[in-house]
């Protein structure tokens, strides 16, 4: 029996000014168009979730924070991946403490990163992350599960 892929991303969240840091993803092979997210990206075999999350942030955006001071906020089973691989599980932390400064530190995969409005967050967005993010800022359930609705395509972005 194959073990179930493990994926991470995170929630920075400039509580001060009411910011999360975003990333406009370019790379046409999970999207047609290019589409906003959150950082993040697969674990790593033996790879600790945390630990896998403040690395994938770090790569991304510059950022940096202890594996140990990520929280938890939310997780996603998703059944069918973009990449067409089967499902994985996602494991979304969050911080609202980092040292560094945001940087596109990717080009080659992201058109952008930057710090967007809590309150307006940009679009079209990667619905696991858009389901992440509306989770976290309104105190939500921690579970959520994407593509096992008949009626919703599971590639579809959220304000597209």
């Amino acid at each position: 029996m194959q073990s179930l892929r493990q994926a991470v991303s995170v929630i920075v969240h400039d509580e001060e000014n009411g910011r999360i840091a975003t990333i406009h993803y370019a790379a046409a092979s999970w999207s047609e168009s290019p589409a906003w997210t959150i950082p993040g990206g697969k674990v790593e075999e033996g790879e600790r979730l945390d630990e896998a999350a403040a690395r994938e942030l770090f790569e991304e955006t510059g950022l940096v924070i202890p594996a140990e001071d990520l929280r938890l906020v939310h997780t996603i089973q998703v059944r069918q991946g973009w990449d067409g691989r089967g499902p994985f599980l996602l494991s979304v932390f969050a911080t609202t403490s980092w040292t560094g400064t945001l940087t596109n530190t990717e080009p080659d995969k992201h058109l952008a990163v930057v710090w967007s409005d809590a309150a307006a967050l940009p679009r079209p967005m990667f619905p696991t992350s858009h389901q992440a993010l509306a989770s976290y800022l309104n105190g939500g359930r921690g579970f959520s599960t994407h593509g096992w609705d008949a009626d919703v395509d599971p590639r579809a972005l959220v304000g597209a």
